[in-house]
């Protein structure tokens, strides 16, 4: 086997949560380029319709899964995944984000939007992780997708980066807890131009002029939906067999 032949899901089975567009679209046509199935879920069928079809297009299976919000969604969406295409060997948290596309102050926050971000971005991903993992029966890999906002002070979007820094402990005691036969990672990307991100940032037009004057990529650009699936393909890969519990920045150097 050569070293690229490493790098093939061919015949895997993977679930990609929050894959009606942006990264988590990129994320699951990267795994089926790379030869894995795919099972999609996102709340809007229309786009997670599309998303399936495009996997279909290359040649793999595509499954779209719709209202998948709680526990139990959850836990139907692996059912389905296991009575679709027959078992899950690569699971990709990548729901997540801002509620309302709002950052906020934590003095700021009530409650309730506090536990909203929660549930969203922490909650749901242990609720799947634990899904996920119960039915890989032999063995797999899931990978969380966690953001820069994770470490250090985030002044002005406090709930999203602690929901964050949350999912990275969590990463790394999953990876503890289901080793040896369970892998679990996580991708941390830096800024990409996804509908949520322009929403929450503001960011409409001279990409240049806010790489330069405000996030400062040495790579010199913003990141892309493939940046990340890149990353993912990697690490749901016999090439990654020897790495858990890690944090991967794919963030232009940022």
């Amino acid at each position: 086997m050569g070293v690229l032949d490493e790098f093939s899901l061919a015949g895997r089975r993977a679930v990609v949560t929050g894959a009606g567009k942006g990264i988590g679209r990129g994320i699951a046509l990267c795994l089926a380029e790379a030869g894995a199935d795919v099972v999609v879920s996102a709340r809007t069928a229309a786009d997670v319709d599309a998303v399936a079809a495009d996997i279909a297009a290359l040649g793999r299976t595509g499954v779209a899964v719709t209202d998948v919000t709680n526990a139990d969604d959850l836990a139907r969406l692996a059912d389905t995944a296991v009575a679709e295409l027959g078992g899950i060997d690569l699971w990709v948290n990548n729901a997540g984000g801002l509620p309302d596309a709002t950052p906020r102050y934590l003095t700021k926050t009530s409650p309730e939007q506090f536990a909203k971000q929660i549930d969203l971005n922490l909650t749901a991903v242990w609720a799947a992780s634990v899904a996920a993992a119960t039915r890989m029966t032999d063995g797999g890999s899931i990978i969380n997708i966690s953001s820069g906002s994770a470490v250090g002070p985030q002044l002005k979007n406090g709930p999203y980066g602690a929901s964050k820094a949350a999912v990275n402990s969590l990463t790394q005691t999953l990876s503890v807890e289901l080793a040896p036969n369970i892998r679990v990672n996580a991708v941390s990307p830096g800024p990409v131009p996804t509908e949520n991100f322009v929403e929450s940032t503001g960011y409409t037009g001279d990409r240049v002029e806010m790489i330069d004057k405000q996030l400062r990529i040495p790579l010199g650009r913003l990141g892309t939906d493939r940046d990340i699936g890149a990353a993912v393909v990697f690490l749901a890969s016999p090439a990654a067999s020897w790495v858990t519990g890690q944090v991967l920045l794919v963030n232009g150097g940022r």
